[in-house]
């Protein structure tokens, strides 16, 4: 007769010190922010032209990112999760490569694909003039290359667990394979897709290797609110540097707590 499985109420007492150990190594930079943070002067801080100008475009550029990720990358989720070819796991594996790259790399790849003298941002300067590196359109795409791959890893799982038998029946039915994806397959792997737009846009918000390295620094045209803070630290301003961090952990904080029943089991 097989018992059932007791969970466990605590660790085993030689793991206790490691975990609190591991608990303050993650939590304490976060306390010594709250700690530093000029209370008084907050709000003055936060009202601060470079402060709203940075935020005003991480949020616009952001955004826009997401959007661009949304429509790109769940047909590519939709491939990747339902059909098979001969190269399935190169493209599954160059779709996830921004994720790990570093960052500066990023950046530098993407100038020499789009930059003035780029494989593709070389003729098309020539024929238009048009320049993408060192624009808002450049913080908007770098920021989709960089947060993409996280909306297409979510929506493929999503659409991986969705019951194939539904899209069978809808087919039987007469719809064609455009309405059963509408109308059937993207709404049952809807919750997938409302998880991966969070965090494609979470990480674009944060994005800063990239940015700084194709879109330059620019106040009020490419300057992000990592960028910033990294200026305002490189400049002596702490205070500015911690009101735009408070920025940021706040939004990582909204993020992650809806998500936790997803990503967090309890």
């Amino acid at each position: 007769m097989s018992r059932s499985r007791v969970p466990a109420t605590r660790p085993p007492w030689p793991l206790v010190p490691f975990v609190l150990i591991a608990i303050a190594f993650l939590v304490l930079p976060f306390v010594a922010v709250l700690q530093r943070t000029p209370w008084g002067s907050l709000a003055e801080l936060l009202g601060n032209p470079v402060v709203t100008q940075a935020l005003r475009l991480s949020l616009i550029t952001s955004l826009a990112a997401t959007a661009v990720a949304v429509v790109l990358g769940v047909p590519l989720a939709w491939v990747l999760a339902r059909m098979r070819f001969i190269g399935r796991s190169l493209l599954r594996a160059l779709v996830i490569l921004p994720m790990v790259l570093p960052p500066v790399v990023g950046g530098a790849a993407l100038l020499f694909a789009l930059g003035r003298k780029g494989l593709l941002g070389g003729p098309v300067y020539d024929g238009t003039g048009f320049l993408l590196p060192f624009s808002v359109g450049g913080v908007t795409v770098t920021k989709t290359f960089v947060a993409m791959p996280f909306l297409v890893i979510t929506v493929e799982a999503g659409l991986r667990s969705v019951d194939e038998r539904y899209e069978d029946a809808a087919a039987t039915l007469g719809a064609s394979r455009w309405t059963t994806f509408r109308r059937v397959t993207i709404p049952m792997a809807a919750p997938s897709v409302i998880a991966g737009m969070v965090l494609c846009w979470a990480r674009a918000l944060g994005e800063f290797g990239a940015t700084i390295t194709f879109a330059g620094n620019f106040p009020g045209r490419t300057q992000t609110m990592p960028i910033a803070i990294f200026i305002a630290l490189e400049g002596g301003n702490r205070d500015a540097a911690i009101a735009l961090s408070l920025i940021m952990i706040a939004v990582s904080l909204a993020v992650l707590i809806p998500l936790r029943d997803r990503w967090l089991a309890a």
